[in-house]
């Protein structure tokens, strides 16, 4: 059986008419002829989405019972019997009731594509796994509803729905999304413009890059080659050397002039593994790249024309940025060069040739790297070179009459061979010539005489030194390349412990200075700053033996910048040693940079915490504490005026209300000197065992409403202490009447813990929200602004914690919310007197 085909309504915020959009796509393909039901959809009240469903047959759902209460689930099985041609389902991102068949409701939607049922369904942005963390850091609002990427990528078709934030915010004042009471708040929180204009960016970039996708994939499938210019795309290829941020500033202002187009930096890699360039200068030039808004790339190829040209087609690049070559005339002559080969076979691909201050300079010189074999094995080969075609002469002259030629010659390559084997090239050659003229003297008529007569034997010599000539740099080439093939080896080596000793969690900026010196066997390493004003040299870190206090005074230094200089006393470091040093110089860079922003973010906490909580006290009296206070001011104003005889009633009624006020008051005092308390770390609290029974009844009483308790008599005690735990339950209790006509207080034993369960049913509050209501000085936007600061929650969460307990909100079955408190059960025998410790 096929699968089912996807489509989903990507909405870039809730609000925009995704289900709406959904509804009307099934409409229409109803009115086509096509076999469509809704197997879930959610109106949340709004009535131009309920009028949308119209004449669509909707599937039962299926019921599922829940701690007491009943819920509504997608009913997979009755999707699957039904057998439509295509389905209805909203909300994606859901988690089912425990119990269901599937922990969430993308899996469903799985379940009913394998049995070839095609699916319409709608997704908001902001629930898409890898964007999770970004909205939350955007809008500050947790979502705990997620939907794996690669669940929406793989629809066959991605529809957005989109709308600006300004038409968005209409609709919310117009009640179209939420209920009139809850608009104000959502304007003011998550519905802010630069929230919701955010939000539309993540989802048009997401849904470029599904269609990025959607291109590649079908330019592959049908084998294009060619690039086609849908979209500008900049890349610029760095070699390592001083000229690539120039290439770099360059390259990023065509992307600007091309109206925002990408930006790719590409470094090519040879296939050994070295990268023949500055690893300093790379790691600057990669920062410098993504500072601009740019990515770093790199691809391994001893081509570099063509490597450079694969990676511009399989990206789709329109322009690619080159440096204009750093050789000289003469070796132009003799070799087009990279950017001169990479011009002629760019095809449809614009080159750009960015001239330099480097250009035609001439390379750096390379130093020449160290012998492909040891001395031992060369001075070996010298003397099978020397001594052995002498003794290999000698010992075939008896056998002169019994031997032909190429037998003779087939004994002295095989000589050769050996001495290429041992020596390499240079011994190798100097036996295979000196071969050829024993072979000539001794072997080749005429006898004892340098010269040939049979064009033959003339022939079978050339060919006897070609051969031994071709060996001997064969194994020396084999040699060589195992000995870059042993140092890329030992260099990743070095990087790889490199890495897992910083992400083992240790300090970076120490760690990595330690790990360089016991690398390379130095005495000590030291990173030095050039102070701005002095202009000398201040040390930032040091490792081993007596610091460098200034570059010169090292064997070995690193110039990172202007300003960091690593210097390293010990060993004298060969050239391929002080590349791997150049890349932990930029390593220690990056850690120094990071120490210091977090350094610095560190210190800004404390300040942004003070200044928050400032300012959320000023708003807080501003109002709350004068309210309560005029109250009781303007009443024992009218009680002193004499202008006015009050009656008996009356003035009972002023009295009232002056105590009233002012018992609020105290009450928001003390709430403020109790979280400061808790904040400074100074809040006294007893624990002891507890009845609950005797407690929950106390705090009842304290706030004067009508609440319904269950609390059995044979529960265990509680620790906690008696005060507090008044406070809390009068807190959670209190904020649960406000908004409810009906509260019920239950409490029994889980475990080694006892749980105290406040249930309403209130209008309760998202599940987004839920962390939200704790937060000192907030209240949720869609509540009465002028019953208090909002310290009922945090305080309540604060002294709970401060027992060593948990306050945690659960959504109520049916409708409302639940404050689960949760204390630990008196375990075993309690001391008498003090504090448990």
């Amino acid at each position: 059986m096929p699968r089912g085909r996807l489509r989903v309504y990507l909405g870039a915020a809730p609000g925009v008419g995704k289900t709406f959009a959904m509804l009307g796509e099934g409409r229409r393909a109803k009115e086509r002829g096509r076999d469509v039901v809704v197997g879930l959809v959610e109106t949340h009240g709004r009535v131009h989405t309920a009028a949308q469903l119209g004449d669509l047959e909707i599937l039962p759902r299926r019921v599922m019972e829940y701690r007491g209460g009943e819920f509504t689930e997608l009913d997979v099985d009755a999707v699957i019997e039904r057998a439509p041609k295509a389905v209805l389902v909203d909300e994606l991102a859901h988690t089912n009731v425990p119990g269901s068949r599937n922990a969430k409701r993308w899996q469903d939607v799985e379940e009913i594509l394998d049995a070839g049922i095609h699916v319409v369904t709608t997704v908001n942005v902001q629930h898409l796994e890898s964007l999770n963390d970004v909205v939350h850091e955007i809008t500050g609002v947790p979502q705990l509803e997620t939907v794996p990427d690669e669940m929406v990528r793989q629809a066959d078709q991605i529809e957005l729905v989109d709308m600006s934030p300004d038409a968005l915010r209409r609709r919310m004042a117009h009640g179209n999304i939420y209920a009139p009471e809850k608009v104000d708040a959502a304007l003011s929180n998550y519905f802010r413009v630069g929230n919701l204009t955010a939000l539309r960016e993540l989802a048009l970039l997401w849904v470029a890059g599904k269609v990025d996708e959607q291109l590649d994939r079908y330019r592959a499938e049908h084998g294009i080659a060619t690039t086609w210019e849908a979209r500008e795309r900049v890349v610029v290829a760095l070699t390592g050397g001083p000229e690539g941020d120039t290439l770099i500033r360059r390259a990023a202002r065509i992307a600007d002039r091309s109206k925002g187009a990408d930006l790719l930096a590409l470094h090519v890699i040879s296939a050994d593994g070295l990268t023949g360039g500055d690893p300093a200068s790379l790691a600057r030039q990669r920062t410098l790249a993504e500072s601009l808004g740019g990515t770093y790339h790199q691809v391994v190829g001893d081509d570099i024309p063509t490597a450079l040209l694969d990676f511009a087609s399989g990206v789709n690049a329109t322009q690619l940025v080159l440096g204009a070559s750093r050789r000289g005339r003469f070796a132009q002559i003799l070799s087009r060069g990279v950017g001169v080969e990479t011009t002629a076979q760019s095809g449809s691909i614009d080159v750009h040739m960015i001239t330099h201050a480097e250009a035609k300079q001439g390379r750096a010189r390379r130093q020449r790297s160290r012998a492909a074999l040891t001395r031992r094995r060369r001075i070996t080969g010298w003397i099978l070179a020397l001594a052995g075609m002498p003794a290999l002469a000698g010992m075939l002259l008896p056998f002169r009459a019994e031997l032909s030629l190429p037998s003779e010659i087939l004994f002295f390559l095989m000589l050769t061979v050996g001495v290429a084997l041992a020596g390499g090239t240079w011994p190798a050659i100097t036996a295979a010539v000196g071969g050829s003229l024993l072979l000539n003297y001794f072997f080749t008529p005429p006898l004892y005489e340098f010269t040939i007569n049979d064009p033959e034997n003339l022939f079978a010599l050339v060919v006897f030194v070609l051969v031994a000539a071709a060996v001997a740099a064969i194994v020396d080439l084999a040699a060589r390349r195992t000995r870059q093939a042993a140092q890329a080896s030992a260099n990743a080596e070095i990087l790889s412990a490199l890495a897992g000793h910083v992400l083992r969690g240790e300090s970076a900026l120490p760690s990595l200075l330690a790990r360089l010196r016991e690398t390379f066997g130095l005495t000590s390493v030291t990173l030095l700053e050039r102070a701005a004003e002095t202009k000398s040299w201040n040390i930032i870190a040091t490792t081993g033996g007596p610091p460098c206090v200034k570059p010169s005074s090292g064997d070995t230094d690193v110039i990172i910048d202007d300003d960091l200089v690593l210097a390293a006393r010990g060993a004298p470091l060969d050239a391929s040693d002080r590349r791997v040093l150049e890349a932990f110089a930029a390593e220690i860079a990056v850690a120094l940079r990071q120490q210091r922003l977090a350094e610095a973010a560190e210190k800004a906490k404390p300040l942004a915490a003070a200044d928050k909580m400032r300012t959320a006290l000023l708003a807080a009296v501003s109002h709350d504490l004068r309210t309560p206070l005029a109250s009781a001011r303007a009443a024992v104003e009218s009680l002193r005026s004499a202008e006015i005889v009050w009656s008996p009633g009356d003035r009972a009624e002023l009295l009232a209300t002056a105590d009233e006020s002012l018992v609020k008051l105290d009450r928001l005092v003390a709430n403020l000197l109790d979280m400061s308390r808790l904040q400074a770390g100074v809040l006294g609290v007893t624990l002891e065992p507890l009845a609950l029974y005797e407690i929950v009844p106390r705090a009842v009483d304290d706030l004067g409403a009508r609440i319904d308790t269950t609390v059995p008599y044979d529960l265990p005690e509680v620790v906690a202490d008696a005060a507090l735990l008044e406070r809390v339950l009068v807190n959670v209790m209190g904020n649960a009447v406000r908004y409810s006509p009906s509260v019920l207080v239950a409490a029994s034993s889980v475990g080694d813990q006892v749980e105290i369960r406040v249930i309403d049913r209130g209008p309760g509050i998202p599940p987004d929200a839920h962390e939200r209501v704790f937060q000192p000085f907030q209240r949720l936007g869609d509540r009465d602004n002028h019953t208090g600061v909002g310290l009922g929650l945090a305080l309540s969460r604060g002294l709970t914690e401060a027992m060593g307990g948990t306050l945690t909100p659960e959504e109520t079955p049916g409708g409302g919310l639940t404050m689960v408190l949760r204390l630990p059960a008196r375990q075993g025998r309690w001391p008498q007197s003090g504090s448990p410790t």
